[in-house]
């Protein structure tokens, strides 16, 4: 397990499956997005887990590079700078470096939402999509964002989607819209946004993280 640097300057964490820790010994790769927080304790830690449990090689890459020092504010307000030929440029890069022919993507809140994005790309197999956000939220607009639910439709990768139905941030008019451009949907009834990921979180829902984890480790080891 590493820190490493992607060909753009990003910093990432790289975690290799626990046989000699090599690359090549992977059966799949995966990036893993992380929430607008970035990369941290978290999720270098979740990245370990999975690709020691799983035997992926795992690769998660700083979505705020060179500005990780600021705080939730300044990243909410920094979101409409964003751009996608940076932000997916990253996710792509992350991919080659697991060197795997067959690699999925995995992101969370803001992660899920450029999980979505990236099923455009065309490089990745699987995407499984933690309450990301479907349409760009209008306070995070800016020139340099694409619409995720576009990218979905134009190219047919496998998409699962796991949502929260108390989820401000997914509305059930764009859940369907998602579900309808050939998305997996996955609903949780009594879930807010952040169920899963951060046992931390107050909206945490044990039972509710357990079988959504399960689903998403399903959908990426079918073939």
């Amino acid at each position: 397990m590493s820190d490493i640097e992607l060909p753009s300057g990003t910093r990432a964490h790289m975690a290799l499956p626990d046989t000699t820790g090599q690359v090549s010994d992977a059966v799949r790769g995966l990036v893993l997005i992380p929430d607008i927080m970035g990369l941290r304790p978290l999720f270098e830690d979740m990245a370990d887990r999975l690709a020691r449990e799983e035997g992926w090689c795992v690769v998660c890459p700083e979505p705020f590079p060179g500005r990780e020092a600021m705080d939730l504010d300044d990243r909410l307000a920094a979101m409409g700078t964003l751009d996608d030929t940076r932000q997916l440029g990253d996710v792509v890069q992350a991919a080659a470096m697991t060197r795997c022919e067959k690699v999925g993507v995995v992101g969370f809140c803001m992660g899920g939402m450029y999980a979505l994005k990236a099923s455009g790309t065309g490089r990745f197999d699987k995407v499984v999509s933690f309450y990301g956000m479907i349409h760009v939220p209008e306070e995070w607009r800016g020139s340099g964002h694409g619409d995720p639910l576009r990218e979905v439709k134009r190219h047919r990768a496998r998409v699962l989607a796991i949502i929260g139905e108390r989820d401000h941030f997914t509305p059930p008019d764009d859940v369907a819209e998602l579900e309808t451009a050939g998305a997996t949907v996955v609903r949780y009834p009594d879930a807010e946004h952040g169920f899963v990921h951060d046992p931390a979180r107050p909206t945490h829902r044990p039972d509710d993280a357990a079988d959504a984890w399960r689903r998403a480790i399903e959908f990426l080891r079918d073939a």
